[in-house]
């Protein structure tokens, strides 16, 4: 591909995988896992939001956006009269945001927070994989208003680390090495894999109050199996050269996924959200 946009992802793609993020969003597979990622969270992450509070009005940060269901939701919920900021390493998939949505290109890791005073700031699978988490997450307790809410959602995947819970059989057994192997890449470029379970902790630390937490994770859901599926295909590459898995393992793994024959499940998601004082 030779467009000026082809050429812009291709460049946003290298960006990311120069930051040591496995998953980049330059990638066919990327928007495939973001709609299964938002089929499987955007109903525990909308009722997170409607709890702290969201009005016409409102300015709002979502820092790694990777889609649009999120921001579109909350320009629909601050108005014409509110602020919706979406930034990320790679816009790409910009193009169907709506309209009031402002979308910026920006490392969370490394450049300064697109504004301050915003009432709400969320991110959801973001934090795990960026190198200087700390400074991220100060960055973001930084940018609030006093009153305003920071919601942080990330994986726990040591704490559960199975993809198949009933490891009954060799297919079970399958989908859990090759869910190791992605654990494995994973950890390789970076990604704190119990990070999730620190979150509470650590909104307390930036000075954050009135914090909480709850966890949730899907089992045998049907985005589940496309999840799987598209995860697989983007790393796959990677897996092999690395050892952690062999072409015939990958296409045995795939073809149950796709026909059904799995009850799959995905690390606990922990919500986790504080006010600044």
């Amino acid at each position: 591909m030779t467009s000026s946009a082809s050429q812009s992802r291709g460049l946003a793609g290298r960006d990311a995988e120069a930051r040591g993020y496995l998953l980049d969003n330059a990638r066919a597979e990327a928007g495939v896992r973001f709609d299964a990622l938002g089929s499987l969270f955007d109903p525990s992450t909308f009722r997170h939001i409607e709890r702290l509070g969201i009005a016409p009005g409102r300015r709002c940060w979502e820092v790694g956006a990777g889609g649009t269901t999120v921001v579109d939701w909350l320009a629909d919920r601050v108005g014409p009269d509110g602020r919706v900021v979406a930034t990320d390493i790679d816009t790409s998939w910009a193009a169907g945001a709506a309209s009031g949505v402002e979308v910026l290109r920006h490392d969370v890791g490394a450049d300064e927070p697109p504004g301050d005073g915003f009432d709400l700031i969320h991110a959801r699978l973001v934090l795990v994989h960026v190198t200087d988490r700390d400074r991220a997450l100060a960055a973001m307790a930084g940018a609030l208003r006093p009153g305003g809410w920071l919601l942080l959602e990330d994986a726990d995947p040591a704490a559960q680390p199975l993809i198949c819970l009933d490891e009954y059989g060799p297919e079970q057994a399958l989908a859990n090495k090759l869910r190791t192997g992605f654990r494995t890449l994973l950890a390789e470029r970076g990604a704190d894999l119990a990070y999730g379970r620190r979150l509470p902790r650590l909104l307390r630390e930036a000075g954050l109050v009135d914090v909480a937490a709850d966890a949730y994770f899907p089992i045998t859901a049907p985005a589940c199996d496309v999840l799987e599926a598209a995860t697989v295909r983007h790393v796959r590459g990677r897996l092999l050269a690395a050892g952690l898995a062999t072409e015939d393992e990958i296409e045995r793994h795939l073809a149950n996924v796709e026909a059904g024959r799995l009850d799959l499940a995905t690390s606990p998601m922990i919500s986790a959200w504080g006010r600044r004082p």
